[in-house]
């Protein structure tokens, strides 16, 4: 061991709390970018009384199935108020003032330090990491007037990705407010006045790019192609395609504005138009598609027994506010903003997540 590395288990001690008299709901689970998340578990029939209550200054990890995906799902929890976690999931606190938790978690994020981990995992099918083996981990520990340098610049970067985040924060705020507002202010119109069918089949198999569509509105490549491409629809730039089928799709609708190369979707899409182009941008038809009201109201209106479809007549029913053009261009200019600072963001927080491990790694040769 270098003399300025430590042994991990020195410096932690296990803590357990449980949620005996259930007084704590939320339940929270940790990703693989060491981020507390909201658990998709389903504990409806599940005793919360047995989970883990996690404040302010814990830790938790899950060390059940670290070989299997070669990271060690690890988070530092920071919210002022509690929450439950899983009881199979481990839970401890900083003991002693010589290691900051805020610089053991950025030790954490060194892809190093999953790689170790995954190294001395059991010889489980999924690699478990044992509480015992985990405090053998030894980890660069310099002073603590260091450690608050490394810290405090890190933060700094955090605070200010923090700060950014909120005005998007901001503007989606706008944005809904604005679309409420219209609501209320206009008559809502039939959306089917608006826009026209389009049945082009790629019939020479003239068009070689093939998309499908998520539910977040976006094209993408598909994940699978089907075998008579002749039958496929051709999309064409300034034009909407839509899933029809809306089962499983995680109660939201696929549906996507066309501003890239002519494609070919599923047959099964339902490809259409703007009929009325001085009357309906199609920037702000898309923001409508793009609001959770609409996702619930065609989830709610689809059709079927095993597969439910929100056919071309429920698409003509829709009902929405139509502001004059002018106004169209005014919401739709914020919300290009939003989606630019959105994601502006993203990369910002990658490239925060990246620069921690650079951070330590110069701690870690400084101590070489």
């Amino acid at each position: 061991m270098k003399s300025d590395f430590k042994r991990l288990g020195d410096y932690i001690q296990l803590v357990d709390v449980r949620n005996k008299d259930m007084a704590v709901t939320r339940l929270l689970g940790i990703n693989i970018n060491k981020e507390f998340m909201p658990s998709v578990a389903n504990v409806s029939q599940t005793d919360l009384s047995r989970y883990k209550v996690i404040k302010k200054g814990l830790f938790a990890c899950n060390v059940m199935h670290v070989g299997r995906d070669e990271r060690i799902p690890i988070a530092f929890y920071t919210d002022d108020g509690p929450s439950i976690i899983s009881p199979a999931y481990v839970m401890f606190a900083i003991k002693g003032g010589e290691l900051l938790p805020e610089f053991l978690m950025m030790h954490f994020h060194r892809p190093e330090f999953d790689r170790y981990a995954g190294y001395i995992c059991d010889s489980s099918i999924r690699g478990g990491l044992e509480w015992e083996r985990f405090c053998e981990i030894e980890i660069p520990i310099p002073d603590i007037d260091k450690q608050r340098k490394y810290v405090a610049l890190y933060k700094a970067l955090q605070k200010n990705q923090q700060v950014y985040e909120k005005t998007i924060g901001d503007l989606q705020l706008i944005c809904d407010s604005f679309i409420d507002d219209l609501k209320k202010r206009l008559t809502l119109e039939y959306l089917g006045t608006y826009i026209r069918p389009i049945e082009v089949r790629n019939i020479e198999g003239n068009v070689s790019l093939f998309q499908g569509i998520s539910n977040n509105k976006h094209f993408m490549t598909p994940k699978q192609i089907g075998v008579n491409i002749i039958a496929a629809k051709v999309v064409q730039g300034g034009q909407f395609a839509y899933n029809r089928a809306t089962t499983r799709n995680g109660d939201k609708i696929s549906i996507a504005y066309r501003t890239g190369d002519t494609c070919a979707v599923s047959a099964a899409y339902q490809v259409f138009e703007i009929s009325k182009p001085d009357s309906l941008l199609p920037e702000y038809l898309l923001l409508w598609f793009t609001r959770s009201e609409f996702d619930r109201y065609a989830r709610f209106k689809s059709e079927g027994s095993a597969h439910e479809f929100f056919d071309w007549d429920n698409m003509c029913n829709v009902m929405l506010p139509i502001p004059s053009i002018e106004i169209q261009k005014s919401i739709v200019a914020i919300h290009h903003t939003l989606e630019t600072r959105k994601r502006l963001n993203i990369q910002l927080k990658s490239q925060i997540q990246k620069l921690c491990p650079i951070l330590m790694r110069g701690v870690v040769e400084n101590m070489a």
